[in-house]
C-alpha cells in the first residue's frame, strides 16, 4: 500500500493549495510541559497552521497523519477552553488506527467563526479525496458550532458529539433574566480544580492535563465563559434547533444532555449511546470507559470508509 506523505509536508501543501486564509504557523507551537507523561506529548509528525474567514481572528488547527493511506480524516473541535493539546493522547491513538487527526482550537470571537472557521478547514484545507470520509468528533459545546456547520453546508460523511452541551430554554421569563445578570469572571489561576475536580474525568493523570498545558502556557489559558459568551451559547443552540431540518449527516451522540437528545430525536439519521459512569470528558476518563469512547470512533469512521468503497480492515 502506498505511504501518505509526512505530516509536515502535508500540511504545508495543503496551506499552499488552499488560498484565502490558511498559513503554516510555527509559532503556534507550544512547549511541552515538563514531567508531562509521553502518552500526553504531541502525535509524531503534529504541525501547525492558522484558518481564518472574514475579519475574525485566525484559528490554530494542527495535523499528523497515519504513515500509509488514510482510512478517514477525523476533526476534533474541542470545547470552551479546551487547547488541542488536551486531545493529543486520542489524536495519537486514532492515528495509530490509521486516521488521519485534525484538531481546530477554538476561537475567542464566537461560536459563528468557529462555525465559519471548520467549514474552511474542511473545504480549503483538508479537502479529502472521494476515497476518505471526513468525520466530524465534537466535544461539550463545540457540538454546537460543529451542527451549525453541517447546517451551513460542511459536508461531512459523519458527526460524532461527545456529551454534546446545547443551552437549556430558560422555564420561564423570570429565569431568562437571573440568568443574564452579569456575574464576576473568574481569571485563570494554577490554583483552579482540574478537570478531575471538575467531575469531567475520574482519571487523576488525565484530569490534570488541561492545568498542566495551561501552565506551561499562557497563551492556552482560558478565563470561565461570561455573560456575552453564554448568550451566544443560547442563541446559536437555538438556532441549531430552529434549523433541524438541514442536518441530514448522520450523527451519534454519546451522553447527550437533554437538550441534545430531544433534537437527535427529531433527527432522521441520529443514535444516542450511553457511557455508563462517565465524565463529560470521555477523551480523557479511565481506560475501561475511555476504551469505548475510541471504539465509537473507529467503528463510524470505517462504517462511512465502506459507505465509500473502502476496505472494512486491513
Amino acid at each position: 500500500m502506498a505511504r501518505a506523505l509526512p505530516p509536515a509536508v502535508l500540511l504545508l501543501l495543503l496551506s499552499a493549495c488552499g488560498g484565502g486564509g490558511e498559513e503554516a504557523d510555527p509559532a503556534a507551537e507550544t512547549r511541552v510541559p515538563p514531567a508531562l507523561s509521553e502518552r500526553f506529548h504531541p502525535p509524531e509528525g503534529w504541525a501547525w497552521g492558522l484558518v481564518r474567514t472574514g475579519s475574525a481572528p485566525a484559528q490554530r488547527y494542527g495535523v499528523a497523519a497515519p504513515p500509509r493511506v488514510p482510512r478517514a480524516a477525523v476533526v476534533v473541535v474541542p470545547s470552551h477552553g479546551e487547547p488541542a493539546e488536551v486531545w493529543f493522547e486520542t489524536a495519537a491513538d486514532l492515528i495509530d488506527q490509521g486516521f488521519t487527526v485534525w484538531a481546530l482550537d477554538r476561537s475567542t470571537a464566537g461560536f459563528a467563526p468557529d462555525a465559519a472557521n471548520l467549514r474552511a478547514l474542511a473545504g480549503r484545507v483538508i479537502r479529502p479525496p472521494p476515497e476518505t470520509p471526513l468525520v466530524i468528533l465534537a466535544h461539550a459545546d463545540g457540538a454546537v458550532p460543529a451542527l451549525r456547520a453541517l447546517q451551513a453546508g460542511l459536508k461531512a460523511d459523519a458527526a460524532i458529539l461527545v456529551s454534546p452541551d446545547l443551552a437549556e430554554r430558560e422555564p420561564t421569563p423570570a429565569a431568562g433574566w437571573l440568568a443574564r445578570l452579569p456575574t464576576p469572571r473568574k481569571a485563570w489561576s494554577r490554583d483552579l480544580p482540574d478537570d478531575r475536580a471538575l467531575g469531567l474525568t475520574s482519571d487523576p493523570w488525565r484530569g490534570a492535563v488541561r492545568m498542566a498545558w495551561q501552565t506551561a502556557n499562557p497563551d492556552l489559558r482560558a478565563t470561565e465563559p461570561d455573560l456575552a459568551w453564554r448568550e451566544a451559547h443560547r442563541a446559536a443552540s437555538r438556532n441549531v434547533e430552529a434549523e433541524a431540518g438541514n442536518l441530514r449527516t448522520p450523527l451519534l451522540m454519546l451522553n447527550p444532555d437533554a437538550a441534545s437528545a430531544a433534537l437527535c430525536a427529531r433527527l432522521p439519521d441520529c443514535g444516542t449511546r450511553t457511557i455508563p459512569e462517565a465524565g463529560a470528558a470521555l477523551h480523557l476518563e479511565t481506560d475501561r470507559r475511555r476504551n469505548l469512547l475510541l471504539a465509537e470512533i473507529r467503528s463510524v469512521a470505517l462504517a462511512a470508509s465502506v459507505a465509500r468503497g473502502g476496505a472494512p480492515s486491513d
